[in-house]
């Protein structure tokens, strides 16, 4: 039996379509709903203000042409594809969130959200692009403010023991999520990398976390018969890939596609879509400040310097015995592709493994293109060192 046909993947699968029907079924019944777009948006404030923060919608082609009345056709798709989702009314996470949460990670998502607030009643976090001690003393006081945004807008009190709860909540999530994805540590990986990316992405869209909680250990727990069983979708000699970079989901996962396509198997992700998310929040001492401090160390390229990646890269090509590398960047974003010259260089020269960087959209008129580069990439990969 495929692993798509197990009880845990199918219900995993289609956790969008039900979390659609239980926000409605929830929403009539009072609950309150915060839409996050990014890593860096504390849902740990959220779900201690008693609301569900639940992921936006932004990995698709398909809303970009309606953005593209308004927004300039060189710009970042996935800035594009979230204000398309917007301007069409055609993501109802969207449509039933009472407050969405935004950041200035970078200058056309902070001038996007400028737009956005126009649409629904929108926070803004002012993200600083440094991480020390006087940019988390600037960070805390934005979660400061965060904090009382949320309890005027829904009418509760967010007290310390109410974070703590959220706190020990989301570790827990993400305690779960690290298990299933460290299970591609195992050689050949038991999971595809477009199976593992179906988790990623369908989970963030869950209000019900206790359930997210129990499907992952329940998917975990399903790997690791096939593992001792020796069943997996590679062979020890397949080609072992990191993808790095931007953001990816169901929509925007071409690149994922190509490679398992072209033969290789994606182990991991150490974008924001994957690894980047799994740091835990201290569960000792100030509760907000133990969320300012977990937060802030995502290591985005809109950090600048940006140590914490080129650490994190080490740390995932060592663990899941990879072959290579692929950075991957949107068009249009600045930060992620000239910070990705000196990841070629530390993962060449340090890291003694091949790196292949892809400039690309969410549409398929390159794909073609894509599949030579990676075959021959997977080429290289192939051959003894």
């Amino acid at each position: 039996m495929s692993l798509t046909q197990t009880e845990a993947f199918q219900r995993i699968a289609t956790i969008r379509e039900r979390s659609v029907i239980a926000l409605k079924e929830s929403k009539e019944t009072g609950l309150k709903v915060a839409g996050t777009y990014c890593q860096y948006s504390p849902a740990e404030l959220i779900v201690a203000a008693g609301a569900a923060a639940v992921s936006l919608c932004g990995t698709s082609q398909t809303p970009i042409p309606a953005a593209e009345k308004v927004l300039p056709r060189n710009l970042c798709p996935l800035i594009k594809s979230s204000y398309g989702f917007a301007v069409t009314d055609t993501c109802p996470f969207l449509y039933f969130a009472d407050l969405l949460v935004a950041e200035t990670t970078c200058d056309g998502k902070k001038k996007m959200y400028e737009l956005l607030g126009q649409i629904k009643p929108l926070h803004l976090m002012q993200l600083p692009q440094v991480q020390n001690e006087t940019a988390l003393d600037s960070w805390i006081l934005e979660l400061k403010r965060l904090k009382e945004r949320l309890e005027e807008s829904f009418g509760v009190e967010i007290t310390s023991e109410r974070l703590r709860d959220a706190i020990r909540l989301l570790n827990e999530e993400r305690r779960s999520l690290k298990e299933l994805m460290d299970m591609c540590r195992l050689k050949p990986s038991p999971i595809s990398g477009m199976e593992l990316l179906t988790v990623l992405h369908n989970t963030g869209f869950n209000i019900d976390r206790r359930d997210n909680i129990a499907l992952m250990d329940q998917l975990t727990a399903e790997l690791r018969r096939r593992a001792a069983a020796g069943i997996s979708p590679f062979t020890e000699a397949t080609p072992r890939v990191l993808l790095s970079g931007v953001p990816v989901g169901i929509g925007s996962d071409k690149v994922v596609k190509l490679v398992e396509e072209c033969g290789g198997s994606v182990v991991g992700f150490e974008n924001c879509t994957g690894y980047k998310k799994l740091d835990p929040v201290d569960e000792a001492g100030d509760p907000l400040v133990a969320v300012a401090e977990r937060y802030l160390r995502v290591p985005c390229s809109c950090m600048s310097p940006n140590p914490g990646r080129f650490e994190l890269v080490k740390r995932l090509v060592e663990e899941f015995q990879v072959d290579g590398v692929i950075d991957l960047t949107w068009q249009g974003c600045h930060t992620f592709n000239i910070e990705s010259h000196a990841l070629k260089q530390f993962v060449q020269e340090q890291l003694s493994r091949p790196f292949l960087q892809i400039e690309t959209d969410y549409s398929e008129s390159d794909t073609e293109q894509l599949k030579v580069r990676i075959e021959a990439f997977l080429e290289i990969l192939a051959r003894p060192r």
